[in-house]
């Protein structure tokens, strides 16, 4: 049932996943300035049958819709492309930055996880208490403060306590473990908060919800201790909306890392995808979208399975 569940579910995504690619590519050609445009500057010293000549060498002098039709084409023979600025494979650039990416999004999530569900579970069982309004404002705040905010004061927190603190640039965690961690830690502590006020929320809500339950009354009424009752039942049963939004999380923190991957001088997909865009090196910013959106793809079907996990009476369908 599962098997033929993921084959329909990628069945059904090829379309939408191959329109967003359509409707960036159409974006990025509309934009004002070509990569011809941008390549050349201000200082263009080739002539007219030179400049022709590029936009042959680079298919850009097909029609838009040739140019898509082709992309799509060598799809099937799982080629991305080339870079028009640098003339790397799309599928090495992806290589090379999607792990940088991956670490940011993996170690966010634990800490929006690690933050976000034991105050969800605080604020729920302290319900309109002292407690719970201080949780809820917390929850809030976090709602409220962009990105970039959040890691300006961490930036400037940690340079003023911790003075030999790596804040910057990157180092990958096979080169120095003890490095890469402090590298990582703030832009994973940016986007964790920003992400935790969100689990918090949804996991306040859910555990009330479950709170409100008759088998919870009953299990009250026995006499079954609370602790247990909270973390092996209502807990549980919980987190079935709250592992949704923490697959989505994921997606987002993998395709919108960009603010932060800038802030923090980190080489992955986000960086990436905002330098190319400038370039306007279009089989690049086809390949970067592509990918990302399969794995929200990929991801929303992991969370579906998930479900099956933490609840057996649900059924793929």
């Amino acid at each position: 049932m599962e098997f033929s569940y993921v084959v329909r579910r990628l069945l059904s995504a090829i379309p939408t996943v191959l329109l967003v690619t359509f409707m960036v590519f159409l974006a990025i050609h509309l934009v004002p300035g070509d990569v011809v445009d941008i390549m050349l500057g201000t200082q263009n010293y080739l002539t007219q049958d030179q400049i022709e000549e590029l936009y042959r060498e680079y298919g850009l002098d097909k029609p838009l819709i040739v140019q898509y039709g082709i992309w799509v084409k060598n799809l099937f023979t799982f080629n991305l492309g080339t870079s028009l600025r640098t003339g790397k494979s799309v599928t090495e650039l992806l290589g090379e930055r999607f792990p940088v990416t991956l670490e940011l999004a993996v170690f966010s999530l634990f800490f929006a996880l690690v933050i976000g569900i034991p105050l969800g579970i605080i604020s729920a069982v302290k319900r309109n208490t002292f407690t719970d309004n201080v949780v809820r404002v917390i929850g809030l705040i976090g709602l409220s403060s962009p990105s970039f905010w959040v890691g300006a004061i961490l930036i400037v927190l940690f340079s003023g306590v911790f003075e030999n603190f790596n804040l910057f640039g990157y180092v990958s965690m096979s080169s120095n473990l003890i490095d890469n961690l402090q590298v990582m830690l703030l832009p994973s502590l940016t986007l964790g908060l920003m992400v935790s006020a969100q689990i918090l929320r949804m996991t306040r809500t859910s555990m009330l919800d479950i709170l409100t339950q008759d088998y919870v009354r009953t299990a009250r009424a026995k006499g079954v201790n609370s602790r247990n009752l909270i973390m092996k039942h209502v807990l549980k049963n919980a987190l079935i909306p709250v592992v949704t939004l923490s697959g989505i999380q994921l997606g987002y923190l993998l395709g919108g890392t960009i603010v932060i991957e800038n802030m923090f001088a980190l080489p992955g997909m986000g960086r990436l995808l905002l330098q190319v865009v400038n370039e306007r090196d279009y089989p690049v910013v086809q390949g970067i979208v592509l990918f990302i959106g399969v794995l929200i793809v990929l991801l929303n079907i992991l969370v579906d399975i998930l479900y099956t996990v933490i609840d057996p009476r649900v059924e793929l369908r």
